[in-house]
């Protein structure tokens, strides 16, 4: 190839002149014609307004619903444990053992309906180390045991998912 050799033409980037108009006639069609373009604008203007208008009205009314129903699950794990409930005060005349066995299976339904809604036990064993985030100090005591570890728990606390609904309520051994 030689320097001599032309190269080929660039496509401009800038917008063609208008075509030269005919004085009168070409500039009230070209006027007609921009109004119709943008009639047509103003109509798809308004509609896509409209249809965001809709669409942040329907996302509305979701977020209220689920709101409002968040708890239906919950709930209707616990209406078996209600009914059981109801079930042994029906029976006047039970046993004691009877209406242990009752209890039990109560707590059996209470304890899978709160597994089923990811609510969990925070029982620490005794000599585990005292969590501000989990665990909730009553007292601290002496004792033969590490300082700031858990002595006894006094009242268990329970985790839904990984947020603590209520600390355990423990006494912590004292430092010595």
């Amino acid at each position: 190839m030689s320097d001599t050799q032309a190269n080929p033409p660039v496509a401009s980037l800038e917008p063609a002149p208008p075509p030269a108009a005919e004085p009168g006639a070409g500039a009230e069609a070209r006027l007609a014609e921009l109004e119709a373009r943008h009639s047509e604008m103003a109509d798809a203007f308004l509609r896509a307004k409209a249809e965001a208008e809709n669409t942040r009205r329907r996302s509305e009314d979701e977020i209220a619903k689920a709101r409002k129903y968040a708890n239906e699950g919950f709930a209707e794990s616990l209406l078996p444990v209600k009914d059981s409930l109801e079930a042994a005060l029906a029976l006047p005349n039970a046993t004691p053992e009877q209406m242990l066995e009752g209890v039990h299976a109560t707590l059996r339904q209470l304890s899978a309906a709160l597994d089923r809604n990811k609510v969990s036990e925070i029982n620490p064993p005794a000599q585990a180390k005292f969590d501000p985030h989990l665990h909730q100090a009553i007292s601290v005591v002496p004792a033969a045991q590490e300082p700031n570890t858990v002595v006894t728990v006094l009242q268990k606390g329970y985790l839904i998912t990984d947020r603590v609904l209520r600390p355990a309520l423990v006494t912590v051994s004292a430092p010595q």
